[in-house]
């Protein structure tokens, strides 16, 4: 089972493979497994920084929540490009993004988690129980099995709201179709429309805009 913390912040566009050379030096030179870390995915979606923490133990059993043994250094050598996402900021904690619902399909396979999505939106801040409800009913159907979903899990920071699904390689190979335009899908979009928004609605053209792009990830060996 993996543990996941993710965290939130801003980048600077176009400063993404800066940031992701800091963090290949430093996942080299360390042994961010030695605390903990068994994974990380560093994704961005315009002006916003996701970095998506792995462990194989809950850090909130094992105490553990560190996230590189060189955490300081990394943190001065990317604050020219990645700085605070949430208004009242204080220290790193106040970036990680807090669960606020999780399904796993009893069905998922070992290897369902080698192709996650990550979709990034705005969310009401307080309507996280609806939307988690919203989930709940839909997740106790056939609709994610019939999507090819292993299973989800939702964050909340401020006003953006994280998405993260596994999919079956299946899934992966039918792009964002699919079941899509099924009745049970378009129902759950109709009923997330109070509560969750495309984070630059502007410039929403499709569901393929609120997909973060990995721009750096790495596994650990042992």
């Amino acid at each position: 089972m993996v543990f996941r913390n993710v965290i939130v912040c801003r980048i600077v566009p176009g400063s993404e493979q800066k940031v992701a050379d800091v963090f290949g030096h430093y996942d080299k030179v360390t042994r961010p497994q030695d605390v903990g870390v068994t994974g990380r995915i560093l994704l961005s979606l315009q002006d916003l920084y996701i970095h998506v923490v792995e462990r194989a133990q809950d850090p909130a059993v094992t105490g553990n929540n560190r996230g590189l043994p060189a955490f300081k250094e990394i943190a001065e050598k990317i604050a020219p490009y990645v700085t605070p996402y949430p208004r009242n900021w204080q220290n790193p904690s106040d970036s990680v993004a807090k669960e606020f619902y999780s399904w796993v399909s009893p069905e998922r396979s070992a290897s369902s988690g080698a192709n996650p999505l990550l979709i990034v939106q705005r969310i009401k801040p307080g309507s996280e129980p609806e939307v988690a409800r919203i989930f709940r009913e839909s997740d106790s159907g056939p609709l994610p099995s019939q999507m090819g979903v292993g299973g989800r899990w939702l964050y909340a920071i401020d006003d953006v709201y994280v998405h993260l699904m596994e999919r079956s390689d299946a899934a992966v190979a039918e792009g964002l179709g699919g079941n899509h335009h099924a009745p049970a899908f378009n129902k759950i979009i109709d009923d997330l429309k109070p509560y969750v928004a495309p984070y630059d609605p502007n410039n929403w053209r499709g569901p393929q805009d609120s997909v973060a792009k990995p721009f750096y990830s790495w596994q650990a060996s042992d």
